[in-house]
């Protein structure tokens, strides 16, 4: 769980169905009937004049509905933040970029409203071992966080609660949000959104199910059980609940803190490789993935205050694992292969074979997006002169930070074609771009100075 600060505490969250219902269809028709009188009065303008203010009304509606999802708090805020990361290939730009200010609404439910979960899940007896914190560390849109301590040996340990009524609203809720963008006339229903949309709703339940992220949490633990640079909490199953998830309280700094960036630069290139081999043992080791990079989910262990023999990252919140089917793996491998090697046609065909790109495309549409992909494996590729020279040390070490590389991939990538032909990726190929993303901005948030080449190789070929 993502989270922040909350703002002063309320008694309940509204999620009866009959009361959210209510607020969204105002909130639908409303919109709906401002589009209308849009369109009516739009009709008589120039091609050119129609475009321009319709793109204006597009984003006005987009903003209007984020504060009325706002409003509501619980999974409609949760819906509305997971289609802005996923909905840029099924929603118009200006909704994107609306819902994308959508932020957790921080208002935390009230400590009295709190303690009825907590009674209500665990029971009186086993709540009784706990001395919990009424004051919350962090709340999200579908609960919040307290520490706690155990009576019995002072252990530490942090309490997930989730808001109550949340789990049971999530269809009601969805399918509201998706009646409010038809309403709106912000999205056509058709096949590849209800596809979508599905997608979106297993999320969203996997998402509320603290039992299947306790047993993901206590998994990912086991399967970094023995190497010293991460950490996981443990799950306390006598503590947890479907509705509360407790774990060990694992302290550590803020990657952007000014205690990460005064450690030397070899220690956070150290830490910067420990995240990306991370990142490569889930792709290719496991074929599962913790698939939310947001950096409220990490923490950084500093040596010198936990007596331990190097610094460590504290990997929080399995909420949001994803497994991939070796159909996806392999064409995957391959393509990341073929990228290294730079074997254009193979990188094409690996496109091809994940199915966002079609053979019939002009030749030189597909040459731009192999050599896309190839930009991507910049870090990880050869030494070589065309990286940029401010992207390279002295060491000829490639800079992450100074490097740019997701902009400039992104600029390269607008000036072509590619945008007019893009077919909608499979949903497992979004969720490995966000968190490739991720990886690379949280190396280079840490100011890390390492090429990855070595540690890739190790992956593509093994003992070759």
């Amino acid at each position: 769980m993502s989270s922040s600060k909350p703002r002063n505490p309320v008694d309940r969250i509204k999620t009866g169905s009959f009361e959210r219902r209510l607020s969204l269809t105002r909130a639908g028709l409303f919109a709906g009937t401002r589009m209308a009188t849009h369109m009516a009065t739009n009709w008589f303008s120039s091609a050119e004049k129609r475009e321009e203010r319709h793109r204006k009304m597009l984003s006005s509606q987009a903003r209007f509905l984020v504060d009325e999802l706002g409003q509501l708090k619980g999974s409609v805020v949760k819906i509305g933040q997971v289609m802005a990361l996923y909905g840029e290939h099924f929603l118009p730009e200006e909704v994107t970029e609306a819902l994308h200010t959508l932020e957790d609404q921080t208002t935390s439910l009230s400590w009295p409203s709190v303690e009825k979960v907590l009674q209500s899940e665990l029971g009186e007896a086993r709540l009784a071992e706990l001395d919990v914190d009424e004051t919350p560390i962090g709340a999200a849109s579908l609960g919040q966080v307290h520490r706690a301590v155990r009576r019995s040996d002072g252990l530490e340990l942090v309490l997930k609660i989730q808001y109550p009524g949340v789990a049971e609203a999530v269809d009601s809720d969805l399918n509201a949000v998706a009646q409010i963008l038809k309403m709106a006339r912000l999205v056509s229903f058709g096949p590849e959104f209800n596809d979508w949309l599905d997608e979106v709703r297993v999320m969203m339940h996997r998402e509320v199910d603290y039992d299947l992220e306790a047993r993901t949490t206590e998994h990912f633990r086991q399967l970094l059980d023995g190497d010293d640079r991460y950490v996981v909490p443990r799950v306390l199953p006598e503590f947890s609940t479907a509705r509360v998830m407790a774990s060990t309280y694992e302290p550590g700094w803020s990657v952007s803190s000014d205690k990460v960036a005064e450690l030397s630069l070899e220690r956070r290139s150290a830490l910067g490789k420990a995240a990306l081999e991370l990142f490569f043992k889930e792709l290719f080791d496991w074929g599962e993935m913790q698939t939310d990079p947001n950096f409220g989910n990490y923490r950084i262990r500093i040596a010198e205050e936990t007596g331990e023999a190097t610094d460590q990252i504290v990997l929080l919140d399995f909420g949001a694992v994803q497994k991939y089917p070796e159909a996806f793996l392999s064409p995957l491998k391959a393509m990341i292969k073929a990228s290294y090697e730079r074997d254009l046609e193979q990188v094409i065909d690996g496109g091809v074979a994940l199915n966002f790109m079609s053979r019939e495309w002009p030749a030189d549409v597909l040459d731009r997006f192999g050599e896309v992909c190839m930009s991507v494996l910049e870090p990880l590729a050869p030494a070589n002169s065309e990286w940029p020279d401010y992207a390279v040390n002295e060491q000829g070490q490639y800079r992450w930070k100074q490097s740019d590389l997701p902009s400039r991939v992104a600029r390269q990538a607008a000036r072509s074609a590619i945008s007019r032909y893009f077919k909608i990726p499979p949903k497992e190929f979004v969720f490995l771009n966000r968190k490739l993303i991720g990886v690379y901005t949280f190396i280079a948030v840490l100011n890390s100075e390492f090429n990855g080449e070595l540690l890739l190789k190790s992956y593509l070929y093994g003992d070759e």
